[in-house]
């Protein structure tokens, strides 16, 4: 028996373009299906670790203020577009004093504290690959200094990040 026959029919079963065409789109499924489930078989499959991340919002306005006082959001998960933030949530929510600088009458620059905003601070904590190189909560990429947009079911708001420790680290 011939490899390919005269009709050019693989062991005289199939057309070999026919495999061929067969054999890329069977990649092309596999190739689509690992793009769309691959990253949760690695999110499921990797070990993970508690980040604690502290975020300061300068400077509230009174009426931000009085609406954190009245919808606390400790015990919140955070939201990235449109979705729950998997393991990520508000643990805790301080206030401190707004410290900004003035220039006095004899041009001498001093801090002062603004009688009417303070700062918030928020305490969230967030389930992560141990693995990753980039930390990230949703999809922002989280790193002492930058900007972050929280997002709960009731508040956005724009923070600072000012630290970020791993449970591994503490």
């Amino acid at each position: 028996m011939k490899l390919i026959n005269e009709k050019g029919k693989l062991f005289g079963i199939i057309n070999v373009v026919d495999l061929i065409c067969i054999i890329i789109a069977l990649l092309l499924i596999v190739g689509v299906g690992w793009k769309i489930l691959g990253p949760k078989v690695q999110e499921t499959v990797s070990p993970t670790t508690t980040m604690t991340t502290l975020f300061r919002i300068r400077g509230a306005s009174p009426h931000l203020l009085s609406e954190l006082e009245r919808r606390d959001p400790t015990g919140y998960q955070l939201i990235a577009g449109n979705d729950y933030v998997d393991g990520a949530f508000v643990t805790s929510m301080e206030f401190a004093p707004y410290v900004t600088q003035a220039i006095r009458d004899d041009g001498v620059i001093v801090d002062t504290e603004d009688p009417s905003k303070r700062d918030v601070i928020i305490t969230v904590e967030s389930t992560i690959s141990s693995t990753t190189p980039i930390l990230k909560i949703g999809n922002q990429e989280v790193r002492s200094g930058r900007t972050f947009t929280l997002k709960t079911k009731y508040l956005e708001t724009i923070a600072i990040i000012e630290s970020v420790a791993l449970e591994s680290e503490q």
